[in-house]
């Protein structure tokens, strides 16, 4: 594993040796479009809608705002220069990529250099926002997320093993856990099981975009789970996740946590989810795959979107 982050890390470092006179404050300014692009805002603002439900469901009533605008900003920066070191650390790949390669670094929109200094940039505003206005706890945390992701799962997880996406998944299922903790500076059992959530719906929304992209991945070597063990397993792993996941989006119900508008919410969501993957495995046409991926999306997204209305229209206790 070091071999793999020393070596990443030494691609970046002399990156930032040979391109360092391109850097300015006006080239980003002049291309913030693909500087907002890197930081994957579509991908950021669901992290912070997860964010906020953790924040909602961990205290009764209004949230202060003293806490929530810093809270949501801090965790959205952070996440933000996670995903652009994602790019950053993938540029390479994404060069040869059929998906990405018309991503900003490897289009040549900015240079290696300005990516990372606006990385480095917006993670260490995020995090002093994090420590100084919300607690040291959520700052360190959303901090380990940006490791997690960006780090342990781009440079070494991504590379090194078809279970990267189930493992590396932790780091983009902890939002949650960041809301509750802004609020209430403690790691709660509620609040890890909002994680769950996220964290057993990640391989089947994943792994259906990497069927769909399995040929992307083989010629740069990426040994995502369709790669290496056959579209056909791969299927069935989704199918058998989405119904864990099924199981899992029970628990905030049995536990008391929300009521029967969550309930059946969520059921209903989780059944076409389920039809998604049997149709992907048994019935599969050449969209399915991408089609499965797109409602995972959705689903997430809704899915918290009722836990949040469930908590405020039918408070529990």
């Amino acid at each position: 594993m070091s071999k793999v982050i020393n070596k990443s890390i030494t691609s970046m470092s002399t990156a930032i040796h040979v391109d360092h006179h391109h850097f300015s404050t006006r080239n980003i300014f002049a291309n913030w479009r693909a500087y907002y692009e890197i930081t994957k805002p579509k991908v950021v603002a669901l992290l912070v809608l997860t964010a906020l439900v953790g924040m909602s469901l961990s205290v009764p009533g209004a949230l202060p705002w003293q806490v929530l605008i810093p809270a949501m900003l801090g965790i959205a920066l952070l996440s933000s220069a996670a995903a652009a070191i994602n790019h950053i650390v993938d540029e390479k790949i994404d060069t040869l990529m059929g998906r990405t390669h018309n991503r900003p670094l490897p289009a040549g929109k900015i240079s290696i250099t300005n990516a990372i200094v606006f990385a480095a940039s917006i993670a260490l505003l995020g995090f002093i926002l994090l420590y100084a206005l919300v607690n040291p706890l959520t700052a360190f945390l959303t901090l380990a997320g940006l490791v997690g992701y960006s780090f342990v799962y781009t440079m070494y997880l991504k590379r090194a093993t078809p279970q990267n996406i189930t493992i590396g998944g932790l780091a983009g299922a902890i939002p949650p856990l960041l809301g509750w903790t802004a609020m209430t500076n403690e790691v709660a059992p509620n609040a890890l099981l909002l994680v769950l959530i996220i964290f057993t719906w990640t391989p089947p929304h994943f792994w259906a975009l990497a069927i769909h992209r399995k040929n992307d991945y083989a010629k740069v070597n990426i040994p995502m789970l369709p790669v290496t063990h056959g579209v056909s397993f791969t299927k069935t792993q989704i199918l058998l996740y989405t119904v864990l996941l099924f199981v899992v989006c029970l628990l905030p119900y049995l536990v008391g946590m929300s009521n029967w508008f969550y309930l059946l919410g969520a059921c209903a969501l989780n059944v076409i989810f389920i039809g998604y993957a049997w149709q992907l495995k048994f019935n599969a046409k050449a969209e399915t795959a991408m089609a499965t991926f797109k409602f995972s999306i959705v689903h997430l997204m809704l899915l918290f979107i009722i836990l949040l209305c469930d908590h405020y229209w039918l408070p529990v206790g």
